[in-house]
């Protein structure tokens, strides 16, 4: 597992912005920020890609390189996830992508669960790709389950990479007793989930700040 507060870089600044109150009620800079992130995120799971080595025709010689082997699928939720997404694409750039739109539902009656309710994806083939599935928020880890599983319709993938900027200490035990074999990429873990199931301290609604609260 790699999160970025563990260790100095911008991607701590980055956080801080999203975090506080006052600059994120500037809705380009939020997205830009979580923008910013996806592309750090990418840039540190490039690392564990695969990679061939070609030569390269310059206007004065021959230069040798790495290139990735393989664009990686680059899969959402949707609204979410769009800017953190952008980041991504940013990066990986000839990627290919899938989108889910999954969100919470419905209370269990005489209990303070939810059901997850998902009513949109489409994706490529996945077979034998690896896949990066990323989402801003890591509360409790089952939506990002539910699309994982859904996803599976396309094709195993080969890996698959999970990345979220903030996580709860629950979201990341659920992930890591159900997916195993996901590999977890975070910005930062909080303290809790609170008793309705937001990340504590987390940063607010994502999805409401970088496009506007629902109604």
């Amino acid at each position: 597992m790699f999160v970025f507060a563990q260790q100095s870089s911008l991607a701590n600044q980055f956080m801080a912005e999203l975090r506080n109150v006052s600059i994120q009620q500037d809705r380009l800079r939020f997205r830009r920020n979580l923008e910013r992130l996806g592309e750090l995120m990418a840039y540190e799971i490039s690392k564990k890609l695969s990679y061939q080595n070609v030569s390269i025709q310059t206007p004065l010689g021959i230069a040798k390189t790495q290139v990735l082997r393989q664009q990686p699928v680059l899969a959402t939720i949707l609204r979410a996830g769009l800017p953190f997404h952008q980041g991504f694409a940013s990066y990986f750039d000839q990627a290919e992508n899938a989108f889910a739109g999954a969100y919470r539902g419905a209370t269990v009656e005489g209990s303070d669960e939810f059901e997850i309710a998902m009513d949109y994806i489409v994706s490529p083939d996945l077979s034998g790709k690896v896949l990066i599935l990323c989402d801003p928020m890591l509360a409790t880890g089952r939506s990002l389950e539910k699309v994982y599983h859904a996803l599976l319709r396309y094709g195993i993938p080969s890996q698959t990479h999970i990345a979220a900027i903030i996580a709860s200490p629950e979201g990341v035990r659920h992930v890591q007793q159900q997916l195993p074999q996901c590999h977890l990429w975070l910005g930062a873990i909080d303290s809790h989930l609170n008793e309705h199931s937001y990340i504590v301290p987390g940063l607010g609604d994502s999805g409401d700040l970088a496009f506007g609260e629902k109604v």
